[in-house]
């Protein structure tokens, strides 16, 4: 697997073979009496164990743009599963939805936290999936989500957060994961105070992080017509997105270039 996320970096904006061998399937599993229906693809044309990506969609749901992103990362090796946090699925069209489900599955943490990890589990038992090489990466609501799994101890090699919400560990002690912070340096929905504090807590912590700020860049900076949803300070700009892309693959060659 050495260098294979960044030797296919370009296959992540233009068309090839590599598609044409994706299979996917919608997996049910269960957490707290509920049914959630998660997104699992694959390159069936690479053959046994490889990296495992969990992507955490935005706070509309798990929707096309979330499958898509582990389309992305299943075209160039690894299994990626879409982790469904709401159950059955559901996804939203209105902001005023979406933003009530989100806030009712952050306001009880260990909730937030165990549906994280039993999506975690659905891709970690996979038999296609080396353990030992796993990630989880995750947009908005996504990538706070990814971050509480991190804070929460989980097994990850690392954790990557798009122009996503930044909340603060109660401790640093059981963080595992080298963390990437992908941040637009516009971004009105995250306050400055809100990024200096994560910052001063994971340093203080000795916690392994980069942060990473694109200048001009919004909420929602990766996502295609985000601009359309109606919602304010949200666009779409094509530089940083290929440009966190990137940047999130020079972590995964590193941390998935061989087994610990």
């Amino acid at each position: 697997m050495r260098r294979i996320f960044l030797a296919l970096i370009l296959a992540l904006f233009t068309a090839t073979p590599a598609w044409a061998a994706l299979k996917s399937q919608t997996v049910e599993y269960s957490y707290g009496g509920k049914t959630f229906k998660g997104y699992l693809v694959w390159n069936d044309a690479i053959k046994g164990r490889r990296p495992g990506v969990l992507v955490v969609h935005e706070f509309w749901g798990l929707d096309d743009y979330a499958k898509s992103r582990a389309d992305q990362l299943a075209s160039i090796g690894a299994v990626a599963f879409a982790a469904d946090m709401y159950g059955n699925g559901k996804s939203f069209v209105h902001p005023e939805e979406a933003s009530a489900m989100a806030a009712e599955v952050r306001n009880n943490l260990p909730e937030w936290v165990g549906r994280a990890q039993a999506a975690l589990k659905v891709l970690h038992d996979q038999p296609t999936v080396d353990p030992a090489r796993i990630a989880a990466i995750g947009y908005c609501f996504g990538g706070a989500t990814a971050l509480q799994l991190a804070y929460s101890g989980a097994d990850l090699r690392a954790v990557v957060t798009f122009h996503g919400a930044l909340p603060l560990p109660a401790t640093t002690k059981d963080i595992k994961a080298k963390i990437l912070i992908l941040h637009g340096a516009d971004d009105t929905h995250v306050p400055p105070e809100a990024v200096k504090a994560l910052r001063a807590k994971l340093e203080e912590g000795k916690v392994n992080y980069k942060f990473v700020s694109y200048p001009g860049a919004v909420h929602s900076f990766t996502v295609p017509g985000s601009e359309k949803r109606g919602l304010p300070g949200v666009e779409y700009n094509a530089e940083a997105d290929k440009k966190s892309w990137e940047e999130m693959l020079k972590l995964f060659d590193k941390v998935f270039g061989k087994k610990p």
